[in-house]
């Protein structure tokens, strides 16, 4: 277990304690110290992946938080997943803007044009519930003959980069997060 403490303005206490209890965490100590709402919890580690831009970008960078590891407690139970599924490359190769493109109703993307891809990687977040299996890497067909607007500029939304904390928070219990010098890629477990 670990002592949590967050000293946040009182307009957002409320989100900052919702937070904290879907993360498996027990208010201790609510109380106003000044301008600031002072709140102390018991939290498990694992309530704590994530847990800091998730309270940051809920009080607009307004909140101080402070834990440490105080000793070890029983389990709390299962602290709820995300709610939407993956995006996951079905074919090898680079990923083509025209593919991208035409698949951005289907969710957010976390690879750009010109990456590099693998059978199983996931590669986006979907808009729904499940898993759904893409293909990115097709290009558009070339043909000699060509309607009048028909080559529109494509505009992509930008690409969602994750840190290792956010990577580990993100992924599923069907899904593994690979780390390397370079870059930090996640996949499914067995794919087929």
């Amino acid at each position: 277990m670990f002592p949590l403490v967050i000293d946040v303005p009182a307009e957002f206490s409320g989100k900052a304690i919702e937070l904290v209890t879907q993360k498996k965490g027990d208010m201790l100590v609510m109380e106003p110290k000044g301008d600031l709402q002072h709140l102390e919890f018991d939290i498990p580690s694992r309530g704590l992946i994530g847990l800091r831009n998730n309270i940051l970008t809920a009080t607009a960078g307004n909140a101080i938080m402070t834990h440490r590891f105080r000793e070890y407690g029983p389990f709390k139970g299962d602290i709820t997943e995300r709610m939407k599924g993956s995006l996951i490359s079905k074919e090898t190769g680079s990923a083509t803007a025209f593919s991208i493109g035409k698949l951005q109703d289907r969710g957010r993307f976390f690879v750009s044009p010109g990456t590099e891809l693998y059978k199983g990687q996931v590669i986006g977040e979907n808009t729904r519930d499940n898993d759904l299996d893409v293909n990115v890497i097709k290009g558009k067909q070339l043909t000699n003959m060509r309607k009048s607007g028909s080559d529109a500029a494509i505009v992509i939304a930008p690409k969602i980069d994750f840190s290792l904390e956010e990577s580990m928070e993100y992924i599923q219990a069907n899904e593994y997060l690979e780390v390397t010098p370079s870059s930090l890629r996640m996949r499914k477990i067995s794919y087929r």
